[in-house]
């Protein structure tokens, strides 16, 4: 408690309580969900095995136009990289320096994750359990993965895409809408390949509306040969009054109407078995009025939640929360995995129908259960996240410096593709593909290297301070 109350007080005038708040919220609100519509029951082998509740609940669909909040934690994302890079380069920092520095506190939770779920197949293996068992524990265990291969594509993304905000604004989250529904086309009408860059244009489009919020949030920057911000679509500020608020969540609740009635989208924003289209993977057009919808309320709840975040006590909380938030997103899953097998080695694993009144009773114990795991999961890997510093050190921008950064996010972000794609039925002795071992570790260890200053003697470049958010 002392070191949060040191941390809160430390906090810098400028910095955005809500963006957070907003942070640690969606993550929260992952984890719920996803625990909360989990379905436990056996396969005919007589092992456990668990699925989405969604299908058996439909009038629960229209409740994921809040719950699902993925949208929102790339929206804060855009903001959170705006904001990292802007005060890195306001010291002289480069780009490359930056994503070097950058990428620590997403690398080394993750790393520990995927070498325990090897090690823990390994053993598994050793002591005669077949390999398509051990996949299918630790795909379940991985399924959050998929968010980071996003995220990290986000990332080494920012710089270019930060400075094509500054120059034509908005227009460039209207353009990837445009090709988010251009792929959708293809989903309905053909040919279903079209639709494979919306993993990419969905959530870059929301990410790109993070910086307009964080443009908002204080002076308007400049580019050589241009003026302050400009109106219509090429402004780079997002309209952030209350004003704006109402209209963008009419707007988007509208749109979801439209495009889930009348149109050929499902009601539900998360997948449900049996539905045509999956709006979130790929990111449809209908997730991106969600998320429209979304940011409006988020515009309308932004004066009273900031005044809160004044209060010691919430602020605290909240610097809590993100001390270790990607440690309990990466783990949440193994926590729910450890469970049900701790409950069906002792014979007493519940698995009543779902939507009966057995099953709504079991979910209060059951997420009671999950966050007694879940804590002590963070106990031991949360301080691998919470410790992790950037350097601020002096850092390089040589071609091959920003080659090997390359090299390095790609062989990251590659390797955890890899383990999305690979079926869970696949024969995999650690769990894990080897492809993904290989390309995963020689990226995060390049990464590493390159943090630690490797290539960087002589340096003429100096950029301290340590950057806030994500």
């Amino acid at each position: 408690m002392r070191r949060l109350r040191q941390l809160a007080e430390r906090t810098p005038p400028g910095r955005d309580r809500y963006v957070d708040l907003l942070r640690a919220l969606a993550i929260t609100m992952v984890v719920i969900g996803h625990w909360a519509i989990t379905v436990i029951g056996y396969d005919r082998a007589g092992r456990p095995t668990g699925q989405s509740a969604l299908g058996y609940l439909p009038w629960a669909w229209p409740v994921t136009w809040v719950a699902q909040v993925m949208p929102v934690f790339f929206l804060v994302g855009g903001y959170a990289n705006a904001a990292a890079l802007t005060s890195w380069r306001s010291r002289g920092g480069s780009a490359t320096g930056w994503l070097i520095d950058r990428s620590s506190r997403l690398i080394r939770p993750t790393t520990a994750l995927l070498v325990v779920l090897a090690i823990g197949g390994a053993i598994a293996r050793l002591s005669g359990v077949d390999p398509t068992e051990i996949r299918t524990v630790v795909w379940f265990a991985t399924i959050p993965l998929w968010f980071l291969v996003a995220y990290l594509v986000m990332v080494p993304l920012t710089p270019a895409m930060y400075a094509l905000h500054r120059r034509v604004g908005l227009v460039v989250p209207l353009v990837l809408v445009g090709l988010v529904a251009l792929g959708d086309l293809g989903r309905i009408l053909g040919p279903a390949g079209l639709a494979t860059g919306n993993y990419l244009f969905g959530w870059l489009a929301v990410h790109q509306l993070g910086f307009a919020w964080y443009d908002a949030r204080g002076p308007s920057p400049t580019v050589p040969g241009q003026g302050a911000d400009r109106p219509g679509l090429r402004r780079r500020r997002l309209p952030t009054a209350r004003r704006a608020g109402v209209v963008l969540l009419l707007l988007g609740l509208a749109a979801l109407l439209l495009l889930t009635r009348v149109g050929p989208y499902p009601v539900a924003m998360l997948n449900v078995p049996g539905e045509r289209l999956n709006n979130t993977a790929p990111p449809s057009v209908a997730l991106l009025a969600a998320a429209t919808g979304q940011l409006g309320l988020i515009l309308l709840l932004q004066d009273p939640a900031r005044r809160w975040l004044r209060r010691s006590g919430p602020w605290q909380s909240v610097i809590a929360v993100n001390a270790v938030v990607l440690t309990v997103f990466l783990w949440h899953l193994t926590a729910a995995v450890l469970l049900v097998g701790l409950l069906d080695a002792l014979g007493v694993l519940p698995t009543p129908r779902v939507g009966s009144a057995a099953w709504w009773a079991w979910r209060v114990p059951w997420l009671l259960a999950l966050a007694v795991v879940l804590a002590a999961l963070v106990a031991v890997f949360g301080p691998i996240e919470a410790r992790t510093r950037r350097h601020g050190r002096a850092y390089t921008s040589r071609p091959l410096q920003t080659a090997l950064v390359a090299i390095g996010y790609t062989g990251v972000a590659a390797g955890l593709l890899v383990n999305s794609l690979t079926p869970k039925s696949a024969a995999e002795p650690l769990g894990l593909p080897a492809p993904t071992l290989v390309a995963y570790l020689v990226g995060a260890g390049l990464l590493r290297l390159l943090r630690s200053g490797w290539g960087n003697r002589g340096s003429p470049h100096r950029a301290a301070g340590r950057a806030s958010g994500w």
